[in-house]
């Protein structure tokens, strides 16, 4: 027997009143004097390749994502321009799962540990955040698991497409009978041979979560994630000419190097809350990491990179809540500590092999901050904010082989002060004034014939000036079509910008820009349009150029726009949901064209990628099943997946796929109490 399985949307959710905390004070999305976006679980998993973050968060303005396609470089996310210069991994973005950070001590991060199968729901607060969680000048992406679901069973998914690509998946959750108890657990395998030569990819992740509410108001969050990569390979940007020739070409160099990486990582952490009543909430987390890493860069000298890595931190935040001249107030102090140990070793790269030693140090980076946030609501209608945070961190290098040390000490004082009036029940606007830094990464501080740290990069700071409006609305002629927009107006001036530039060996050297701009425009609209359709639209202008920047051989910039943030982009999204089960999405990115160098001499044409997915979901026998089916690049465009910034030899590019077709299947057996 066939039994149709109707999921309510996503979209629809999220026209309702949704509560956010990436701001550290839970506030509904109308209320926040934030940019923020929440999106749901559906939006992650159903019907998706779930090879990247990218597939979630497009239909946020103010965000860049350019997934590689390239396993050893990881997703590029740029937020209102901060993290564009990352090459791999995550640059000025501060990313936590479930309250404890991927994001390092030095400020760099990664998601290649990320397990997209357990997730409940990603926030996204967009704009300098530094009072709120320090090194992150681009924001803040909150992921928090899916403990909610108030239904308890075991789910397989299997995934197969073009490019050799394979997903296997496991999931389970459950409840204890009095509800105390939640629990998730999820085992993946991904295998992937990749669109271009060289790219070939493994990759197994094992994520469990449980959570247990304690009589007294207390609850306890455990999280263990392990991650197995035996192989990640770099196909390496290829210039223009490469490009249009053969999209699926790797760069020479990196084949006959072996380019690429392996990595092994368990992660452990713990969040205790307790509920102190009318007084507040107290809030203790600790985590601790532990990373090995092979990494074969194209470089013959000094190619092979070994990285034993320990990590760790906890913090200590108490919230208080109490009457301030009559006015409801809500105060957050806190603490946080990180620590980050480096044990690194770099060999001679002999065709991918690895020959004499030429590397041996430890590099420490020591993070200590305190932080104080309060909430005034001065009347029904009117809200302010305001916020401090220090923060100081420490770099540290002992070499083994030159027997040289340096350590270098910087601190930073951020301050917020934000306020949103509410227009009527459904609309309000909002202003802050926030501050930001971002310091080097142990890697970007490295001295690149030499060892030690780079005393003349200095970390980047920024103040940014936002205006916002947000709203909901009902069409009181079809109360089927519901809509909910945003718009955020921000001027953004950063002095000491870090910028990366590639040198004639491929070896990336990072300096400071004097000083830059960023002016933009984000609008997004959220439509159900009837029982079954509903729609998404998100706009971002982009105006970000040096005011002033005269690099060490004086060629001066200033007045150039920042290379790899392009002008435009746009997301569009219809989605189909009938009652009978099927449902269908078809949704287009446009990126507009952008520089790829400082001097805006070399530039990236616009894109336009169209994707399709749908399927539908039935119960039978007791089993939910959902078969489902995409096309990835619909309308086959050729376009560069990523671009790799100031590149050497105008190896700018990374081509992405051709149109790719996959399908799967997702079984679901709910259990019985």
């Amino acid at each position: 027997m066939l039994i149709a399985s109707y999921i309510p949307s996503a979209l629809t959710q999220i026209l309702e009143e949704v509560i956010v905390d990436a701001a550290r004070i839970p506030l509904s999305v109308i209320q926040a004097p934030f940019a923020i976006d929440r999106i749901e679980r559906e939006q992650i998993v159903r019907a998706q390749t779930q090879l990247g973050l990218d597939e979630s968060l497009a239909s946020i303005p103010g965000l860049v994502l350019q997934n590689r396609f390239n396993f050893a470089q990881d997703l590029r996310i740029s937020i209102r321009g901060f993290g564009a210069r990352a090459n791999f991994g995550i640059r000025g973005v501060k990313i936590l799962v479930d309250g404890i950070p991927e994001t390092l001590a030095d400020g760099q991060g990664g998601i290649d540990s990320i397990d997209l199968t357990s997730i409940g729901s990603i926030e996204v607060l967009r704009g300098p955040s530094s009072s709120l969680y320090g090194n992150a000048s681009g924001g803040v992406i909150r992921i928090e698991s899916n403990f909610d679901r108030p239904d308890s069973g075991l789910e397989a998914r299997l995934a197969i497409g073009g490019n050799g690509y394979r997903k296997n998946q496991i999931h389970i959750n459950g409840k204890s009978d009095n509800k105390q108890l939640s629990y998730i657990a999820s085992l993946s395998r991904l295998d992937i041979e990749g669109y271009r030569e060289h790219s070939e990819h493994q990759n197994s992740l094992f994520n469990g979560r449980m959570r247990y509410i304690f009589k007294d108001n207390g609850t306890l969050k455990i999280a263990v994630n392990h991650t197995d990569q035996p192989q990640a390979n770099d196909p390496g940007g290829v210039n223009l000419v490469t490009l249009l020739d053969d999209r699926t070409a790797a760069r020479d160099r990196n084949i006959a190097l072996n380019a690429g990486e392996a990595l092994e990582q368990t992660r452990i952490g713990l969040i205790y809350q307790r509920n102190l009543g009318r007084s507040g909430e107290l809030s203790i987390r600790n985590y601790h990491v532990w990373r090995d890493f092979e990494g074969r860069i194209p470089i013959a000298g000094n190619g092979v990179i070994d990285i034993n890595r320990y990590y760790n931190g906890g913090g200590l935040m108490y919230q208080h809540k109490n009457t301030l001249a009559g006015m409801g107030s809500t105060s957050v102090i806190g603490v946080d500590y990180d620590y980050q140990d480096d044990d690194r070793e770099r060999f001679e790269n002999l065709n991918g092999l690895s020959g004499n030693q030429v590397l041996k140090q430890t590099e420490k980076v020591t993070s200590h901050a305190v932080y104080l946030q309060n909430q005034l609501q001065i009347n029904d209608r009117w809200l302010l904010s305001s916020g401090l945070r220090y923060d100081n961190i420490s770099f540290s290098v002992d070499d083994f082989r030159e027997n040289n040390s340096a350590s270098r000490s910087l601190d930073q004082l951020s301050p917020m002060l934000v306020s949103s009036y509410a227009l009527n029940d459904q609309t309000s606007i909002y202003a802050n004034i926030s501050t930001s830094f971002e310091t080097p990464t142990t890697t970007e501080l490295a001295l690149v014939d030499e060892t030690g740290l780079n005393s003349e990069l200095a970390p980047q700071v920024a103040t940014s000036y936002e205006f916002g409006i947000k709203g909901r609305f009902i069409n009181e002629s079809s109360h089927a079509q519901k809509h909910a927009y945003t718009l955020s107006v921000f001027s953004i001036d950063v002095e000491k910008e870090i910028i990366g530039i590639e040198d004639n060996l491929g070896r990336d050297i990072f300096i400071n820009a004097g000083e830059s701009t960023r002016h933009g425009i984000e609008f997004s609209l959220k439509s159900q349009l009837s029982e079954s359709f509903s729609s998404s639209l998100a706009y971002t202008y982009s105006d970000f150029s040096y005011k002033k920047f005269v690099d060490k051989n004086n060629n001066d910039y200033s007045g150039n726009e920042l290379p790899g943030l392009p002008q435009d982009t746009l997301h569009v999204a219809i989605n189909y949901q009938h009652e009978a089960g099927l449902f269908a999405t078809v949704e287009a990115l446009y990126l507009g064209q952008f520089s790829l160098d400082n001097a805006n001499t070399e530039t990236m044409d616009s894109s336009l990628v169209t994707d399709l997915r749908g399927g539908y979901n039935f119960t039978m026998n007791g089993l939910s099943i959902e078969p489902f089916i995409g096309i990835s690049n619909l309308f086959n465009e050729v376009y560069s997946a990523n671009a790799r910034i100031n590149a050497f030899g105008g190896r700018f590019y990374e081509s992405g796929p051709d149109r790719n077709l996959y399908a799967g299947v997702s079984i679901r057996h709910n259990f019985t109490h």
